[in-house]
């Protein structure tokens, strides 16, 4: 039976048996016995790589330990509002407090967290960057190119041309979105996950 730690755009977590391509945490989730109890534990929200030097991972959502959370890709990391580690991703971690001009970890986040916890905002879809995440008949898609396209825990699915100039309701932070429009790349996880290049 799959585990509760798959993250959706929306930042919600649900169980789900598709593997996705980032790992990451927001503290720890669960209680003794391996159920979600609470939706974060800090505002410090990380994406990783799902493997480095080797490390290896015990069972998963042990007692008292950070509940290991796994994301699509890391547009889907970015739209739910988490940024690169800075152990296991330190390139990434370091070119993104450039991109959003913050001295550090504690400021990063704290003004992330902000960004979640508000409501989301609108704009046109036409300044949207590729890898932003808009809301459409309330499931969340992903902007690429001149079309929007579903997101689901397995992949993108089904495609929909791009809104000239209507509003779009944004998904992803603010901060992250203008992270997105630099044209960010990061090197060491998938921006997007492959069945969107597949849509293309």
């Amino acid at each position: 039976m799959p585990l509760r730690n798959r993250v959706t755009p929306l930042g919600d977590l649900i169980a789900d048996p598709a593997r996705g391509t980032v790992y990451g945490n927001r503290g720890c989730l669960h209680d003794a016995g391996g159920r979600i109890r609470r939706r974060f534990a800090t505002k410090r929200w990380i994406s990783c790589r799902l493997e480095f030097k080797g490390w290896q991972r015990s069972a998963l959502l042990q007692p008292g330990k950070f509940t290991e959370l796994f994301f699509l890709d890391e547009a889907t990391a970015f739209a739910a509002g988490h940024r690169p580690c800075a152990l296991c991703r330190r390139e990434d971690y370091n070119r993104f407090l450039e991109l959003i001009d913050e001295p550090g970890a504690d400021a990063a986040d704290a003004r992330l967290h902000e960004e979640r916890l508000g409501p989301y905002r609108e704009c046109a879809f036409g300044e949207l960057p590729d890898g932003a995440f808009v809301l459409l008949n309330a499931e969340p898609w992903l902007v690429l190119g001149a079309e929007l396209v579903q997101w689901s825990p397995a992949g993108y699915t089904t495609r929909s041309p791009r809104p000239g100039d209507e509003r779009a309701t944004v998904v992803t932070p603010p901060s992250l979105v203008e992270v997105l429009g630099s044209g960010w790349a990061g090197a060491a996880v998938p921006l997007l996950h492959r069945s969107a290049l597949r849509a293309r």
